[in-house]
């Protein structure tokens, strides 16, 4: 499925037009406040759900935000829940990387073109992790197994298409592998897939650096590599690129509004975000996280997933899983 980068680039122009025409108010009060996270509990999408929910609540510029879960399908079956949603009231719709690829693999009815960029947020490298107990010490020794029998390593990861999908494949493409020989397992996300790599049923995983910091402390889960362009300031993991493997890949995150929005609305919720990142609150939280900051405004944004689209597209003919 081609990706539709016309309307996405119109719309990037015009919502820069709105920037331009609507002032921003000096202090936003959203008000009551539904954000859809298009995923289970414990998951990247979900972990930003809750801490937009506790931010908003803490800076005073919201009341009343509720967070509801709708996983299924990559993201694409909250996605088309928002799009169908009542107009009523302020609505956002957590958004990422994951989200377009979702959309293609699973030849999704719905597309980010029936949606309004609101903001970009954050950006999350991702881990190469196997369980304490596995014989795989290092990115060479996984490289070994794959090449003596591709099907023996099994590779865990949230759904087809998403960022896990496109690291596991970008490793094995590194590897010197081909891609339609690889053993992906849709393994969910947070304590699903945990438990999965945790146990040994599966032999690698990989996903948010968050959601694996802890056992990686503990010594449960072993770090093979990280998908960062170089080390991590305080993260005591070495990059793909320091061991000679060319893979590369940030999962940023963010949020949607209505497609309908008002011009006056979109201004509103827009200035409400860029107080909520300017804010210490946020700061601290992010930090905590480990999230990259990588904020960009309505229009901004609408600009960014214009290429974005394209690439990713791209990535996924590569890969096979996408014409």
């Amino acid at each position: 499925m081609p990706s539709p980068l016309a309307p996405t680039l119109r719309r990037g122009l015009l919502a820069a037009a709105m920037g331009m025409a609507v002032a921003i108010p000096a202090h936003a009060e959203l008000g009551a406040v539904e954000i859809i996270a298009p995923a289970g509990p414990g998951g990247g999408y979900d972990q930003l759900a809750r801490a937009l929910q506790a931010t908003l609540d803490q800076s005073g510029l919201a009341s009343n935000v509720q967070v509801m879960n709708v996983p299924g399908a990559g993201g694409t079956i909250g996605l088309s829940q928002f799009i169908n949603s009542p107009a009523s009231g302020t609505k956002m719709l957590v958004a990422g990387l994951g989200l377009i690829g979702a959309i293609e693999v699973n030849d999704a009815p719905v597309t980010l073109e029936q949606v309004t960029p609101l903001a970009r947020l954050t950006g999350e490298y991702q881990p190469l992790v196997v369980g304490a107990s596995s014989p795989i010490k290092s990115l060479d020794d996984l490289k070994a197994m794959y090449e003596a029998d591709p099907g023996s390593v099994s590779w865990g990861g949230f759904a087809l298409g998403s960022p896990d999908h496109l690291i596991s494949a970008m490793t094995v493409k590194a590897f010197g592998g081909d891609v339609k020989d690889m053993n992906y397992i849709v393994a969910g996300a947070g304590g699903e897939m945990l438990a999965q790599v945790l146990g040994g049923h599966i032999t690698v995983a990989t996903g948010g650096l968050n959601e694996f910091a802890g056992l990686i402390a503990t010594g449960e889960l072993r770090a093979l590599a990280v998908s960062a362009p170089e080390p991590l300031p305080g993260i005591d993991i070495p990059t793909f690129k320091e061991l000679g493997y060319d893979v590369e890949l940030v999962n940023w995150r963010g949020v949607m509004a209505k497609q309908d929005v008002s011009p006056e609305a979109l201004a509103e919720l827009d200035g409400a975000v860029s107080q909520l990142v300017a804010s210490e609150e946020w700061k601290k939280l992010a930090a905590e996280r480990g999230w990259v900051d990588m904020h960009l405004s309505s229009a901004e944004f609408a600009s960014f997933l214009a290429t974005e689209e394209a690439r990713i597209h791209g990535i996924l003919v590569e890969l096979g899983l996408a014409q």
